[in-house]
């Protein structure tokens, strides 16, 4: 996941429709309702990709979209179709996952090696595991399953855990001439216990559940979550982890949220992960005011770039799934969803059609911000509160499960025994990372520049 500016208005300001009442209905008791506003939501958010387009890539949102919000954006495409029944989307959605798998089968796709992080081959990850979770349409036989491509990124990311500096943690780059390599940051990691701890409780392997305590312990003895369950953005490994900056996002609290009530689940309920699962919901209420769930950046001087628009999205779709998994949450978790929900569809009466959404839920009224982010946070608080009616998660070990798995998958027969791969970039790497060219001028390897890949 990369930083990056706020989308210009000149790209997304068209306001027509805008008025005092939202323009989509929502009464969050009725299911016929929030079936309808879902809607409209993920259409409106569909909207903005083009890579079902013809000459277009499969996968790919247009700038000012990192990689990352793609695979969160077929994330909650999934989780549409789980909640609400429709299909409209799903075969956009497969091919653009399978597309983005590449051939190592692990979300390392040649038109990312250059710039991808852990956190961005995360997200994806996460989206295969929440497509065999809920028994997406598998893919063709001749295609890896969804399960694969999550043992995928659980693989080549297993390989990268680094204890040469803070004992452990994954690095927020995955590879060393990208800005954030020397950093190890709650998401990172988060991403990683996450699925980690979600594998574990699909297929009841301990190899995923020891790394997912192992994850986990990492993260809260070095400083990342403080005794009292906050979460902070991350840490510099230059100083051996000493130094944290405390930033608190949304998404960071729900990550740990929902892979610790995945773990309350595979224990059967140990004491241990409820602790930690209620000590995590309870610090979220710093991110509700007056009900309402917020952004800290939306207070700030600069607002809130394109990637943490989003963030909202990820908290509303894990705490709902925290609601089912770890069922002494659940009268906590819902009203919280569905009090956020009826404060969200009021800013959605902008845009040409009348109907999306802007960022800050607390204004009542749109407030002129349009992206993906937007659109995704509102559909996931609004179709949350269906979870209800869900017909739950599958798994091998229930033996309701279909997707295919591979314990081994991840990187084939490239990885060398330190679990790197090592390759000639291409022609179309170089043209899009100009560090390749620096690497060059250096004269790294006696004037040969190779790639390293997980």
């Amino acid at each position: 996941m990369k930083l990056s500016s706020p989308i210009s208005g000149a790209i997304f300001c068209i306001l027509a429709g805008q008025g005092v009442d939202a323009t989509i209905a929502l009464d969050v008791k009725s299911s016929s309702s929030i079936r309808q506003a879902a809607s409209t939501l993920a259409y409106d958010m569909v909207r903005y990709y083009t890579g079902n387009n013809t000459g277009d890539v499969p996968g790919n949102l247009p700038s000012p979209y990192y990689w990352w919000e793609a695979g969160a954006m077929f994330g909650a495409l999934v989780n549409y179709w789980y909640l609400t029944g429709d299909t409209s989307y799903n075969n956009i959605t497969q091919q653009a996952m399978l597309h983005q798998a590449s051939s190592s089968e692990d979300f390392m796709p040649l038109n990312q090696t250059t710039t991808e992080g852990n956190d961005d081959q995360g997200f994806w990850g996460m989206t295969a595991m929440r497509a065999a979770e809920t028994k997406f349409q598998d893919p063709p036989s001749t295609e890896p399953g969804w399960l694969a491509l999550a043992q995928g990124v659980f693989n080549t990311q297993a390989e990268r855990w680094d204890n040469q500096t803070c004992d452990g943690g994954l690095r927020w780059q995955i590879f060393t001439w990208n800005k954030g390599y020397n950093y190890k940051n709650s998401i990172s990691n988060g991403c990683f216990f996450n699925l980690a701890a979600r594998l574990a409780l699909y297929t009841g392997n301990s190899t995923y559940s020891d790394w997912a305590v192992k994850a986990f312990d990492w993260v809260y003895n070095v400083g990342l979550i403080s005794p009292d369950f906050q979460v902070f953005d991350g840490t510099q490994n230059t100083d051996n982890c000493t130094a944290k900056d405390r930033t608190r996002w949304t998404y960071n609290a729900g990550v740990y949220l929902l892979g610790s009530a995945a773990m309350y689940n595979h224990t059967n309920g140990s004491a241990l992960w409820r602790d930690r699962t209620m000590g995590l919901l309870n610090a979220t209420d710093v991110f509700f005011v007056n009900d309402t769930m917020y952004e800290p950046c939306e207070g700030g001087p600069k607002g809130c770039n394109v990637d943490q628009r989003s963030f909202k999205a990820y908290l509303s779709r894990w705490m709902a799934d925290t609601a089912v998994l770890a069922p002494f949450t659940h009268d906590i978790i819902m009203p919280k969803l569905a009090n956020a929900a009826k404060a969200a569809i009021k800013v959605c009466n902008g845009g040409d059609t009348g109907t999306q959404c802007g960022q800050r839920w607390s204004t009542g009224a749109f407030d002129g911000s349009l992206g993906v982010g937007e659109q995704m946070s509102v559909l996931e608080v609004v179709q949350g509160n269906l979870i209800d009616e869900a017909s739950g998660w599958v798994s091998a070990v229930q033996g309701t499960g279909t997707s295919v798995g591979n314990p081994n998958a991840g990187g084939g027969d490239r990885r060398n025994p330190n679990g790197l791969v090592i390759t000639l970039p291409t022609a179309a790497d170089k043209a899009g990372a100009g560090i390749l060219t620096a690497l060059i001028l250096a004269g790294v390897v006696v004037g040969t520049v190779f790639m390293i890949l997980p």
